[in-house]
């Protein structure tokens, strides 16, 4: 499950032509709480123990809080890792993944905006592998989106705002999204995304993410992942026949 190398295509407005090159998407942990396991174990402490507040963070070891949060996860008290955030930016994904993306509602979100940036010398485009890798395809893709690039700029330049005259760009052009999620909804997030009946382009996005995530929270998110890391498949007939290894997911 190694992550797709993933083709964009610039037009250059100004001049007309343009450069295919390969590149793959940037996802990066920015930002995350201090010491996430840390907290979630001084969450479940709160439940289980009768400790005060200012006593909760005091003479816990490494060991008892990793086996607290063991605990927590494994009973399912997965409210103690609402209390841990995770902060991401990535580029170089489409439209298209993007509009997915924000179907999830307990994240918050900013995206590069259409709106307010004009892409006058160029605009770049993901190409699905599919695409890519047929010839005849390929050049019929590229054709329209630089059809797409210079229409799109002519109305730019009669003086159409940027605001419509987006409407004629594709779900392929390339996007920048920066994504908060606390614990719970990304364990959520990597059970739907990182299945292999998620869309490509997002379930290589999920496994970066949760590769990430696991380097700085190894134990809340040691079992992370599809569904059928930890239970059978519940997609029945429609299940892919060729399930992932939890090794699949290690950073």
């Amino acid at each position: 499950m190694a992550i797709q190398n993933i083709s964009f295509i610039k037009y250059n407005a100004s001049k007309g032509i343009n450069t295919l090159r390969g590149l793959v998407m940037n996802v990066k942990l920015i930002k995350y709480t201090h010491q996430p396991e840390k907290m979630v174990a001084v969450a479940a402490r709160l439940c289980y123990s009768p400790a005060g507040v200012d006593g909760l963070m005091k003479d816990m070891t490494d060991e008892e809080s990793e086996k607290l949060v063991r605990f927590v996860i494994k009973s399912g008290h997965l409210s103690t890792t609402e209390h841990i955030s995770f902060t991401f930016g990535i580029e170089g994904v489409s439209r298209a993944l993007t509009h997915q993306l924000v179907r999830h509602r307990l994240a918050s979100f900013n995206q590069q905006s259409q709106r307010y940036v004009k892409f006058q010398e160029g605009l770049e485009y993901i190409i699905p592998p599919s695409i890519r890798d047929n010839p005849d395809a390929k050049k019929k893709f590229e054709a329209l989106v630089s059809e797409s690039h210079r229409l799109y700029k002519d109305l730019l330049d009669i003086g159409i705002e940027a605001e419509d005259a987006r409407y004629i760009l594709p779900n392929a052009s390339e996007s920048k999204i920066l994504v908060t999620m606390n614990g719970r909804e990304l364990m959520h997030f990597f059970t739907v995304r990182c299945c292999n009946r998620a869309q490509w382009e997002i379930r290589d996005m999920a496994i970066t993410m949760l590769k990430q995530v696991k380097r700085v929270a190894p134990v809340i998110f040691e079992k992370a992942g599809p569904n059928c890391l930890r239970m059978p498949c519940p997609e029945g007939k429609f299940k892919c026949g060729d399930s992932p290894k939890a090794s699949d997911f290690n950073p």
